[in-house]
């Protein structure tokens, strides 16, 4: 098991997830170029993916979506309604349509989607199944709901939004109705709520955690990293491994 975030904030996300047998992306929201770029930095070809999988249709989530599908001609799956609401993705050859609450088979990955609470169309997290343990992934969503927290039990690797510092969120430079967006029910977790959910989600298989989708005009590297710290040196369950995931480049793989 490899995972990566190969990019992680507003300007653009993706995940690379590895197994034996398995590489996907989860979203494709830099350029395919850019994506070929990271993916070479961590020493994988985009020819050798196998799929590619969609949370929701927001741009920085898909930007790259059409031309990474077609350039390593890859099967796409996404939400009918997530299909429906992307903004003239081009052609796509092979798309795989699922149900949240569904399973799904890629190779030898046992793949399940659950809703999120996101102002997009059908807004989904993931569970990633591999011989060596679930990966657990959930980004862009304004609250962590109970079935949130139950689908991200028992997870080996989990990928979770830490958004903005409530603070810096209010005082910052956005205009009072996306303040409200972003703070609502349906915008992204703060700092506080992503170590809120984390201290729901510690158990004896969890080795890394992943804070994701770090805000760079809210939040700062260090306030997101110092919560989770705080949360993890309190406790004696697990020593998860803790990274920080950036827009500007790809973060250290924890790597099986």
């Amino acid at each position: 098991m490899r995972v990566c975030l190969l990019a992680s904030g507003s300007k653009g996300n993706a995940i690379y997830i590895e197994s034996r047998e398995s590489r996907i992306l989860i979203d494709a929201g830099l350029s395919a170029r850019e994506l070929s770029s990271r993916l070479q930095g961590i020493g994988v070809a985009g020819e050798d993916l196998h799929a590619l999988l969609i949370s929701h249709e927001h741009s920085d989530h898909c930007r790259g979506l059409g031309p990474v599908a077609r350039r390593f001609r890859l099967p796409v799956y996404v939400h009918p309604e997530t299909r429906r609401a992307l903004r003239d993705p081009g052609r796509l050859d092979d798309v795989r349509e699922f149900e949240a609450g569904e399973a799904f088979a890629i190779r030898d990955l046992r793949v399940e989607a659950f809703p999120i609470t996101h102002d997009a169309a059908a807004p989904v997290g993931y569970i990633i199944e591999t011989d060596e343990g679930k990966i657990g992934i959930a980004t862009d969503l304004g609250i962590a709901t109970r079935l949130v927290v139950q689908r991200l039990q028992d997870c080996r690797v989990l990928i979770l939004e830490s958004n903005h510092d409530e603070a810096m969120l209010r005082d910052g430079p956005y205009p009072w109705p996306l303040k409200q967006r972003i703070r609502g029910q349906h915008g992204h977790l703060s700092n506080t709520a992503s170590v809120g959910l984390l201290a729901n989600l510690l158990g004896s298989a969890l080795e890394a955690v992943f804070l994701a989708h770090l805000s760079e005009t809210n939040n700062l590297p260090a306030l997101a990293e110092s919560g989770a710290l705080a949360l993890l040196e309190q406790q004696n369950v697990c020593r998860p491994q803790l990274i920080v995931g950036s827009q500007h480049q790809a973060s250290v793989c924890f790597a099986v």
